[in-house]
């Protein structure tokens, strides 16, 4: 298994779009082929700056959501809303 996180930094006026596009595909991801988890969460200090946080079965399940027509329908309106690049990470879970 992996757990995935991706840094993402909104406009300011987006971010409640941001939230509501989430919550309306959250369930759609989740219940994915190979996807465990996912959560989405908010920085303190700077309102601006979400992660998603989810579990793989492996980068093979990843890859395949990333592929997907779901994924490419859900980043085409998020990458809309960026006010900086996304950075993100696929981890393996040590202890």
């Amino acid at each position: 298994m992996i757990k995935r996180i991706v840094k993402m930094t909104f406009k300011e006026e987006e971010i409640s779009a941001f939230k509501s596009n989430f919550e309306a595909n959250k369930d759609k991801i989740k219940a994915f082929p190979g996807c465990h988890h996912v959560e989405l969460l908010q920085a303190k200090d700077n309102p601006k700056i979400f992660f998603t946080f989810s579990v793989w079965d492996g980068e093979d399940a990843l890859e395949t959501y990333r592929h997907s027509d779901l994924f490419k329908g859900i980043w085409k309106v998020t990458k809309a809303m960026f006010d900086g690049r996304p950075e993100a990470w696929s981890l393996d879970f040590i202890g």
